[in-house]
């Protein structure tokens, strides 16, 4: 709304500063400061409602150090998280921005999901809370609006890298195709171009390949959309954890948001320019100020739980925000601690019902899962699982920072992986 009202007056009345407002820069530290000051100031107002409202955690006991000391610790927390990102993107956004709408629709989209899936286990008692099945249903939706938006959008375009070897010389020369396209492409590491045409993957259509290639892309969407959301409310499980991985994953993504949307540096990268990508940094800048905000609250020792509400929502925010600029083929890299929570569970889920029909006792993989779990139940303590270590139980917070830190390693190969090929 900002954007719009100061351009107006930029245009028409010349008014000093007003010309600030066309700046990425500029846009993105007025979003980070003020969803920060939303999670922080107004978040704590929030907290005392949810305290008020006795909207509390309800906790199985499953014997896990300090756990039952989080009874009746306020959840649907992620209320916090999704008015910092709302608030700022509406003030100081571009919402005519494609990419901006699809983020704020996401947004929106998983926080009502969530939102009711808490409501269930809260005021109806039902510790199930929404049937799983539903929850799919509005993930594979999402990854539908996201997808079909995506192929079907004219703003929804790449300018196409293509390096070009110097006659009688060693070195390679990228230049970009003259005009705008719609294409298939993303980004893939480790390969020379930086590049694959999911069309290519279908060349056995002929002439219709490209549409098979969008088609590959929708379902593709589908997937991370509901992989991603499913790894990040399985990741939140421990105080701050999926909090603060999230802001890492978020920054990340801002740099890879700011870096194709501007075409020297999309060109020094050697990959695809994606015009209107920029205004993702204002996002992903309100997104993080109200991940860091809430971690005020969030860190060990919680005084309030993001719940469905929240993980869902971050979960899905960094799917999109992965698709939007070409870049889903790194989140296993990004996420990778999304998906090892994910693998876990399917993993000792798996070897327990093998086991249970081979031997008629169900045996363990890990000592508890999701994975994080496992390090704070202690080794040889009677629980007949494959992996023992650690032998003593590792305190929370010191769980949260080591994935933290692991975070902030993928994060980093993610963004190195844009040079090695």
């Amino acid at each position: 709304m900002l954007y719009y009202l100061f351009q107006y007056l930029e245009s028409s009345f010349d008014f000093p500063g007003a010309r600030l407002f066309s700046y990425i820069s500029f846009r993105s530290g007025g979003a980070f400061i003020l969803a920060l000051f939303i999670a922080t100031i107004i978040g704590r107002r929030i907290i005392n409602k949810l305290q008020i409202l006795q909207i509390g955690e309800l906790v199985r006991d499953l014997g896990l150090e300090g756990q039952m000391s989080k009874k009746g610790t306020p959840t649907m927390g992620g209320i916090i998280i999704i008015i910092a990102i709302l608030i700022p993107c509406l003030l100081v956004g571009r919402l005519g921005n494609i990419y901006m709408i699809l983020m704020l629709i996401t947004t929106v989209w998983l926080g009502a999901i969530g939102f009711l899936d808490d409501y269930i286990k809260v005021f109806k008692k039902d510790k199930e809370g929404l049937h799983g099945r539903f929850k799919i249903v509005g993930q594979v939706g999402l990854g539908l609006i996201v997808g079909l938006t995506l192929f079907l959008s004219p703003d929804v375009v790449i300018r196409e890298n293509v390096a070009v070897q110097t006659p009688g010389a060693d070195t390679e020369v990228v230049k970009y195709e003259s005009e705008n396209i719609k294409s298939t492409q993303t980004t893939i590491p480790f390969f020379k171009n930086n590049n694959l045409d999911y069309a290519d993957l279908v060349p056995f259509l002929g002439e219709h390949a490209q549409t098979g290639g969008w088609v590959i892309f929708i379902l593709l969407t589908i997937f991370v959309v509901t992989a991603v959301s499913n790894g990040a409310n399985l990741t939140d499980g421990l105080d701050g954890l999926a909090t603060g991985t999230s802001a890492i994953m978020g920054l990340t993504l801002g740099i890879l948001a700011y870096l194709s949307g501007h075409i020297a540096y999309a060109l020094y990268l050697n990959i695809m320019y994606i015009p209107g990508s920029e205004e993702l940094v204002v996002f992903a800048s309100a997104f993080m100020g109200a991940t860091i905000g809430f971690l005020w609250y969030n860190a060990f020792p919680a005084q309030v739980f993001m719940g469905d509400t929240g993980s869902l929502t971050l979960g899905g925010i960094i799917a999109v925000f992965a698709l939007c600029i070409h870049k889903e083929l790194l989140i296993p890299i990004l996420c990778a601690i999304f998906f090892v929570e994910d693998l876990s569970v399917m993993i000792q889920v798996a070897y327990f019902k093998i086991t249970k029909r081979k031997y008629g006792e169900g045996r363990r993989v890990f000592k508890m899962t999701p994975l994080h779990h496992h390090f704070q139940k202690p080794g040889n303590a009677g629980i007949n699982a494959l992996i023992q270590k650690p032998l003593q139980a590792v305190p929370e917070s010191k769980i949260v920072v080591r994935f933290w830190i692991v975070c902030i390693m993928l994060a980093a190969i993610t963004i190195v992986t844009l040079k090695m090929r």
